[in-house]
């Protein structure tokens, strides 16, 4: 029995012709001579890998393409409060804005080197989003000066492939603003095909990008920040523990709350909020029965937090206060000894 591909092609197979500039309608193409030999289509590799190496190289071309196209005086100069950023945000606020405020300088002095690439607001008439080049953008409206720009056609898929593409070009993205993305490309309904072209990511990593912001909540990664130090491995950590103890998470929020944290650099508060979830949790309210070794009741002990009672039968109250108050110094001094406390 044969199965029936889709006719349809991938978002990604024709994503080389995104961005074509507007140009006469070309003429028909040369028909083939008579006598010259049929060629057989090419061969592609097979499966979801071939696919995807095959666009990611069709989408850097088509970037370099567009870069020489501006080069060659292609691009266009735009008013920056035009535009409006990506409908899928990909990056966290800086701890710093050194970098910013430098890149800013930069254009201000020698001018803005390299173009951003926006398309046609989908919905908004004489508006336009950025598909990638967000910081030139804002370094442009915040000095009032025109932003260069390459205007594409792209739908949303279109879109995200070609913002990951650049990012993954750039190398700047930290782990988890890599899993916010995912979350984002989730929830626009984007397909998991387009989302690991984007992200040069195989079904396992998407798997984990996932898993991650499925524990932690997207306010609770906001709050952290970008963490860049914190990689992969800690953040897969830090959601298995929110997994596993109910009350984890309230202690993360807890400690993001703190107004002392929230001025600290993102890594130091993703370092604080995962000593937080992975604490051991407090000892519950517990009681323990005190018998003789005949098994008759002498009272019994309760402990909770920072907190331990004792009580004990009228029958064996006043031997026993007097038993404890000898051996307690001994109990003080051998409980120091074992936790190495001076």
């Amino acid at each position: 029995m044969t199965n029936k591909r889709p006719s349809g092609r991938s978002i990604l197979a024709n994503f080389g012709s995104f961005s074509e500039p507007e140009t006469a309608p070309r003429g028909p193409s040369p028909s083939p001579r008579a006598d010259a030999p049929i060629q057989p289509p090419a061969r592609v590799g097979a499966g979801v890998i071939g696919a995807t190496q095959r666009s990611l190289a069709e989408l850097r071309g088509e970037r370099d393409r567009l870069q020489a196209l501006v080069d060659a005086g292609g691009g266009s100069e735009l008013d920056p409060s035009s535009i409006d950023p990506s409908p899928f945000p990909d990056r966290l606020p800086d701890d710093s804005q050194v970098d910013f405020e430098a890149l800013k300088k930069l254009i201000a002095e020698e001018g803005q080197k390299v173009p951003i690439q926006v398309r046609r607001h989908p919905t908004v008439s004489g508006r336009y989003q950025v598909v990638y080049g967000h910081r030139r953008w804002r370094a442009a409206l915040d000095l009032g000066v025109k932003v260069k720009a390459t205007v594409v056609a792209l739908s949303d898929s279109e879109l995200v492939v070609a913002q990951g593409i650049e990012n993954a070009a750039r190398q700047d993205l930290s782990w988890i603003e890599r899993a916010l993305f995912t979350w984002r490309m989730d929830q626009a309904g984007i397909k998991p095909r387009d989302i690991r072209a984007a992200l040069s990511i195989d079904d396992p990593e998407l798997a984990r990008l996932r898993a991650v912001f499925r524990a932690v909540p997207v306010e609770v990664i906001e709050a952290i920040g970008r963490a860049p130090k914190a990689g992969r491995p800690r953040w897969v950590a830090l959601a298995a523990a929110i997994g596993e103890d109910a009350a984890a998470l309230d202690r993360a929020r807890k400690t993001l709350s703190a107004d002392k944290v929230s001025t600290l650099p993102s890594d130091d508060r993703f370092r604080l909020v995962f000593a937080a979830v992975r604490q051991p949790p407090a000892r519950s309210h517990n009681e323990i029965e005190l018998r003789s070794p005949a098994g008759r009741v002498l009272g019994k002990a309760t402990f909770s937090k920072g907190d331990i009672k004792l009580t004990v039968s009228d029958k064996h109250a006043s031997e026993f206060g007097v038993f404890l108050e000898e051996e307690l110094p001994g109990l003080v001094e051998r409980f120091f000894a074992r936790e190495g406390i001076e």
